[in-house]
């Protein structure tokens, strides 16, 4: 029985059926696209779908590309250790797609950029535009590492799936299709693999419900253990989880990646009208409140199951992160495929992230880095694009040996990987939302912003915030029924919490006095990482433009000697929607349809 903790077994033959047959589906939409798109051999189709995609799968690729492998293991973990009150970000999405809507997309949309890192040299400089170039490709590379790597020993531990051969054949997969597709290809796949995780999702939700007697039980479960604590109006910035963290910090974090990432911006760029845009967004958020709502469901699904048994205290799994793999083998078992299916469906997770990330990469590098400084045809372009999916795709893969090798050092580096899109999200928002500000504001903005953030996230790493902040909910042992090595289990002695979530740390304050910024500044939550970046690259950007005096609007315009026409005003069929009255019409001469660079 579930909560008596035996051993949990693992893979059959049918789970690496499904399993397989969900990375033969994702490889053969590359080879589709790659047979249907042959004769058009121009960057645009490659990297941007040739512009002409709907709203249904580029909504459900947005979706999808936000739900990593991280995010299906991880998220149920957090609301088992932490309580459903994570289930309030949902409140930030709304935020977030209404302020990508309304003020980013409109910009990037009528420019008709590839790289959203081309409106930095537009609007600031060719500095500018290298420092944003290089920021997302250092922390998507690493990022997407840690994508491959972290499901994949989660998952190995528990099921017993071959850790290096799920990490290569999941890049190679993605490389494939991505190499020959395109983005055509990777929102096709994206919406193929939100499918497979859903359907894992459900499967562990029914199952667990079946078992348990319905859903009433568990709901009690968790109001009896504390976990349905989702009111929280504290507005201790301190405090790890309240209602003002999530929407506030949430909406900051999440803004960073809709409204400026290149991952998620390409796709919705890649769509045939601004309206359709603007319709996957939205629709968008539909989606994301699914996924969050079977997270959080799952989360209280685990902690019903285990509520007297803890596995991860009982040492039956090592890591938060594996307690939903875990899950599923003990209740699933006895049901041949259904495991693969899960394990299908964290991997879709990386899968559809990956994808995202290695097309994202391919066109900061073309547009950013190739094409401003070497003269090549669109053929050729597109070529050297190909080319650059298949590098891209086996850094990602030997990035994932080196995190493999990186031991604690991961959580740091999602943590940083977090903290570089605040001050990016300053950066934009000063060039969009501030029609004075320069370059020379723009350049010490965000180098402030990556300072500051990098600054608190780092301390924190260093002297992790306590345990009266962060509130880690009771777990107990009291109804295990099995036979260990321990002799007393206590719900009171746990060990520290591993996951993405949790920071952990070496330092002993029994031996080193604790420095001053410890308990304050270095406790704050990590969801105001971003708004802190953002806000001191703003305030940073905002001040030194207005002290050294506001831009010459036709010298900061000239990029190169070139001249790029963007037929703004023309085509009105294709109902562009109304002019985007924040962003200066000044800086991009929008009346005149064309921009000189």
């Amino acid at each position: 029985m579930p909560g008596d903790l035996p051993a949990v077994g693992s893979f059959v033959a049918a789970d690496y059926v499904v399993f397989a047959l969900m990375l033969l589906v994702s490889a053969a939409v590359g080879v589709y696209y790659a047979w249907v798109d042959r004769s058009q051999g121009s960057t645009g189709d490659f990297l941007m779908g040739g512009r002409s995609l709907t709203a249904v799968p580029v909504s459900l690729s947005l979706t999808a590309g936000f739900m990593s492998a991280i995010t299906v293991l991880a998220s149920p973990a957090e609301v088992y250790r932490y309580g459903a009150v994570f289930g309030l970000v949902g409140l930030s999405y709304i935020f977030t797609v209404v302020v990508t809507s309304e003020i980013f997309l409109p910009v990037f949309y009528r420019l008709a950029i590839t790289s959203t890192y081309e409106y930095l040299e537009l609007r600031f400089n060719r500095a500018t535009r290298l420092m944003g170039t290089v920021l997302f490709i250092v922390q998507t590379v690493l990022y997407t590492g840690i994508v491959i790597y972290a499901p994949a020993l989660a998952l190995n531990q528990v099921t017993g799936m071959d850790l290096w051969g799920a990490v290569v054949s999941t890049g190679i997969v993605c490389t494939f299709y991505c190499t020959l597709g395109g983005l055509k290809a990777v929102v096709w796949t994206d919406v193929f693999q939100v499918g497979v995780m859903l359907a894992g999702f459900m499967a562990v939700i029914i199952r667990s419900v079946l078992l348990q007697g319905g859903i009433g039980p568990i709901i009690q479960h968790s109001q009896q253990g504390g976990r349905l604590n989702l009111w929280d109006f504290d507005m201790n910035p301190l405090r790890r989880h309240t209602f003002w963290t999530l929407t506030v910090g949430g909406t900051f974090v999440w803004v960073s990646v809709y409204g400026i990432n290149q991952a998620q911006v390409q796709r919705y760029l890649s769509c045939k009208t601004i309206t359709h845009a603007r319709m996957a967004l939205y629709l968008n958020l539909i989606g994301l409140w699914v996924v969050l709502v079977c997270s959080v469901i799952s989360g209280l699904c685990l902690y019903s199951v285990y509520k007297s048994c803890d596995p991860w205290t009982t040492g039956q799994v090592t890591a938060l992160d594996q307690l939903m793999p875990y899950l599923v083998m003990d209740i699933l078992r006895s049901y041949p495929g259904v495991p693969g299916l899960f394990v299908a469906a964290a991997y879709s997770g990386s899968l559809s992230t990956v994808s995202s990330s290695i097309n994202a990469l391919t066109a900061v590098t073309v547009e950013d880095l190739i094409r401003p400084h070497i003269d090549l045809s669109e053929k050729h372009l597109s070529w050297a694009s190909k080319g650059l999916s298949l590098l891209y795709g086996a850094l990602c893969i030997a990035m994932a040996a080196i995190a493999s090798l990186m031991g604690g050092v991961l959580q740091a580096a999602i943590t940083i990987f977090g903290i570089i899109g605040g001050p990016l999200l300053g950066l934009f928002t000063l060039g969009i939302l501030f029609p004075f500000a320069n370059s020379k504001g723009a350049v010490l903005g965000l180098l402030s912003g990556l300072v500051v953030a990098l600054w608190v996230g780092i301390g924190a790493q260093i002297y992790p915030p306590p345990a009266a902040m962060s509130r880690p909910l009771d777990l107990s042992t009291a109804g295990c029924n099995f036979s260990t090595g321990f002799s007393n289990w206590s719900s009171t002695a746990l060990p520290p919490p591993h996951s993405p979530f949790t920071r952990e740390s070496t330092f002993s304050p029994e031996s080193t006095t604790l420095p001053v910024l410890a308990d304050s500044w270095y406790s704050v939550s990590y969801m105001y990482f971003s708004p802190i970046g953002t806000l001191t690259a703003l305030t940073v950007g905002v001040v030194v433009s207005l002290l050294s005096g506001t831009r010459n609007p036709s010298s900061e315009l000239e990029v190169a000697g070139r001249t790029r026409n963007f037929d703004l005003t023309k085509n009105e069929a294709r109902k562009m929607g109304n002019t985007n009255l924040a962003f200066s019409d000044v800086e991009l001469d929008l009346t005149k349809g064309h921009v000189t660079t």
